[in-house]
């Protein structure tokens, strides 16, 4: 997210909070680029057979912002944090979709003979990020958040300490102690 993004950023999410959909609006041709630009983030961490494209992404995120309840927005990076959650969720939910159809989720399974696990494709990993960052979550609802706001979101250490009210430093701490965990969590294949 870029440090110079115009000040009526925080203006219009006050406003579409509080049921303005003028300012919705005037919003989302000022924010698009940088959605953009995180789902493009995204996409780039799924691998070249990935089905969904970052307009996609992008897109379905809008739909989800404007059908949620209102929201009391505090500024832009919780703007951006927000959807860079709501990118994850929508990733997840696409890769075990397309997992479940990959199994036959579609059709009545019958099985004939014991099957070979194929090895695991990118949108599984997509899912076993998730699990892991909720397990995370558990015991450490911060550091998940963190994770989540400089992978997901593409935030600074500055950013995240400013929307998380703590500092650089602790940032900084909890991010290495976090990337740890879940490498650990993740090559364990928990």
């Amino acid at each position: 997210m870029s440090e110079d993004s115009p000040p009526e950023i925080t203006q219009l999410l006050i406003g579409w909070g509080e049921g303005d959909e003028q300012a919705l609006e005037k919003l989302m041709p000022i924010v698009y680029l940088e959605l953009r630009r995180m789902a493009g983030n995204f996409m780039r961490r799924q691998g070249s057979d990935h089905t969904l494209q970052a307009t996609a992404l992008v897109s379905e995120a809008y739909m989800r912002l404007i059908d949620s309840s209102r929201v009391n927005w505090q500024n832009r990076t919780h703007f951006f944090a927000i959807c860079a959650q709501l990118m994850r969720r929508i990733l997840v939910d696409f890769a075990r979709k397309k997992n479940s159809l990959k199994r036959g989720g579609d059709r009545i399974q019958i099985t004939l003979s014991e099957r070979v696990e194929k090895p695991v494709e990118k949108e599984e990993d997509v899912v076993a990020l998730d699990e892991a960052l909720n397990r995370l979550a558990e015991f450490s609802p911060r550091q998940a958040q963190i994770i989540e706001l400089r992978y997901f979101a593409g935030l600074t250490d500055e950013q995240i300490a400013g929307a998380l009210d703590v500092s650089s430093r602790t940032v900084r701490r909890d991010w290495a102690v976090a990337r740890a965990w879940l490498y650990r969590e993740l090559s364990s294949g928990v």
